[in-house]
């Protein structure tokens, strides 16, 4: 498959989730594991159907590994901030990578809430609906708004702070300048599905993304976590490494 016809199963994946979730009468329900939805069932039905064609892997959180051996393979979060879901916050998305042998390709993070959607393409830059996107220039952290999955164990020191609680469109807000910085935090640690279609708009906008542990962010194993960061310039990098924000090192 090329470019285009990945981009296009990404959209489609986008596509399907909010239909999916209008069906679902009740979204505090939950499923069928601790942590889990209804809403995030329901909506991995759908995008596992969209998903099965030819060629095409998928890691999803709410399934698993179907198809490991395939040249493509899909990593999907199908609701990314399902608990914000479920308690009306509109602040949850669907996220959607697909990786092949060399890394991220294509990639989709939609705004359930809002309708907003980001994509990209490795080599085609960053995109907000039909705008090109970039980080800040922020290169400082007592300028810096940082958002953050977890909580570290002293102060960063960072101008202000934010909580959102979907790490897919955090990364996309410092790719679009929204923000300045994303970090895990404490011992929070985030899956391949919250971060890898994000983590491509990032790197495609200019961003600078790294393992606060230096693991390999790329993978599409199930038990896989990462300690996950993203700043607008590499002087945050720097200076949020120095800060050791896991707090256990």
């Amino acid at each position: 498959m090329d470019d285009d016809a990945l981009l296009a199963l990404c959209h489609q994946v986008a596509d399907v989730v909010p239909p999916a979730l209008e069906a679902v009468k009740d979204l505090t329900a939950a499923g069928s594991r601790p942590g889990q939805y209804a809403v995030d069932l329901a909506a991995d039905r759908v995008v596992l159907e969209v998903l099965d064609v030819p060629g095409m892997g998928v890691l999803s959180e709410e399934s698993g590994l179907h198809r490991p051996d395939s040249p493509f393979i899909a990593v999907v979060d199908p609701v990314d901030g399902s608990t914000n879901a479920s308690r009306g916050v509109p602040w949850y998305a669907t996220s959607v990578c697909v990786v092949d042998k060399e890394g991220p390709r294509a990639s989709v993070v939609a705004n359930l809430a809002t309708g907003v959607r980001y994509h990209a393409v490795r080599g085609g830059g960053a995109w907000r609906g039909t705008t090109r996107i970039e980080p800040s220039a922020c290169t400082e952290m007592r300028r810096a708004i940082v958002a953050l999955s977890g909580y570290p164990g002293h102060h960063l020191g960072w101008a202000q702070f934010r909580a959102f609680g979907a790490a897919a469109l955090e990364l996309c807000a410092v790719a679009e300048g929204m923000i300045d910085v994303f970090s895990v935090g404490g011992r929070a640690h985030l899956a391949p599905w919250d971060y890898l279609g994000a983590m491509l708009l990032c790197t495609e906008a200019g961003a600078t993304v790294a393992d606060l542990e230096d693991r390999e962010l790329v993978t599409t194993e199930f038990a896989a976590r990462r300690a996950i960061a993203a700043t607008a310039t590499p002087a945050l990098m720097v200076e949020l490494r120095r800060s050791a924000p896991l707090g256990n090192k």
